[in-house]
């Protein structure tokens, strides 16, 4: 079988690592060509000596050329991505873009929360949103896809799986998430993120100001009234994974039943959508290195409280980013993510 050829731009950090490990053992999938200009230089084996079956490869700086054919996913900081995606989709290439650069369709909003001037919004028209469960017959045809953050897909999903309930909702909808290192800035030395800082510690950080929140009000309501969402993320003592409570206010009491059979809906057709009986049962060691989001929810009067999991490396960032490789190039949704 002919395999696609794939190209990893920023394969040195967190969620590059995770990717790579995921496109190596991808039956369709060849990974051609990795660059980090930390690493450059140094054998893909060396960087990554705890993972197996890796491709013969070296990462190269990330102006290196791009194998012929090859699809590019840009595992990079924000500004990087706004330089390398449209030149790579100038050059006819099928790309993913993993930062939050192409996420937002409103430039203002954009410009705020990321602090520096988005000099490629015309591209804000040809980019799908990497979300399957909402979006998948257009990633089916899609060139530019933008993945979606890992707090923002903990809050999206939960909201957009309440179907037509959500144009009852009166908002602010409060969103109190609680994510390991690995998703809340562990791809940088920064001091705060060190072992040293989050061992026997629990701290809130960026609240009301972080970049996930206005891209949750734009997609958690698509096809109803957008409302405000207030969110607050918290750092926890452990590596990977998120688990986020959702606060929903409604004008009177809610029936169980039809969030229920919502839920239940969206659990029997989608595959990596997990619905628990009781929010207790949602963990976040049930879904570390899977791609599944499990959910549970209550109702208490006119409040429903829904508590969401899921690994912010996989499912929040490049098991996500498979699921729509597979999608974007005509394989099996699940490939490569069943059994990882």
């Amino acid at each position: 079988m002919k395999q696609t050829k794939i190209a990893i731009i920023g394969a040195g950090g967190l969620t590059g690592k995770e990717l790579t490990k995921l496109i190596a053992h991808h039956p369709g999938f060849e990974l051609v060509h990795v660059t980090s200009n930390q690493v450059d230089g140094k054998h893909i084996r060396e960087v990554f000596p705890d993972l197996s079956h890796l491709p013969d490869l070296k990462f190269q700086k990330h102006d290196a050329p791009v194998p012929k054919d090859a699809g590019v996913v840009l595992a990079t900081p924000n500004e990087v991505s706004l330089d390398k995606a449209p030149q790579f989709l100038k050059e006819g290439r099928k790309v993913i873009d993993l930062s939050g650069t192409f996420r937002l369709h409103n430039q203002t909003k954009f410009e705020k929360v990321y602090q520096f001037p988005h000099t490629e919004f015309g591209l804000m028209d040809q980019v799908v949103f990497g979300l399957p469960e909402l979006f998948r017959e257009k990633l089916k045809n899609a060139n530019f896809v933008s993945n979606p953050g890992c707090y923002a897909t903990s809050a999206i999903l939960p909201i957009a799986l309440l179907g037509n309930l959500r144009k009852d909702i009166q908002g602010p909808v409060i969103v109190d998430a609680k994510s390991g290192v690995s998703g809340a800035g562990g791809r940088t030395e920064e001091i705060k993120f060190a072992y040293t800082n989050v061992y026997e510690n629990f701290r809130a950080y960026k609240i009301l100001t972080h970049q996930h929140e206005p891209e949750m009000e734009e997609y958690g309501f698509i096809g109803t009234e957008e409302k405000e969402i207030l969110f607050t993320p918290h750092l926890l003592p452990i590596y990977r994974g998120i688990l986020a409570t959702i606060y929903i206010s409604f004008p009177k009491g809610m029936d169980p039943k039809q969030v229920e059979e919502n839920f239940q809906v969206a659990a029997a057709k989608e595959p990596f959508v997990r619905l628990y009986q009781t929010p207790e049962e949602v963990e976040i060691r049930k879904v570390q290195n899977t791609n599944f989001l499990d959910l549970g929810f209550r109702i208490k009067g006119n409040t429903l409280v829904i508590v969401s999991a899921l690994d912010n490396l996989v499912k929040g960032a490049a098991g996500q980013a498979l699921q729509n490789l597979n999608l974007m190039y005509g394989y099996p949704e699940t490939e490569g993510l069943v059994t990882l």
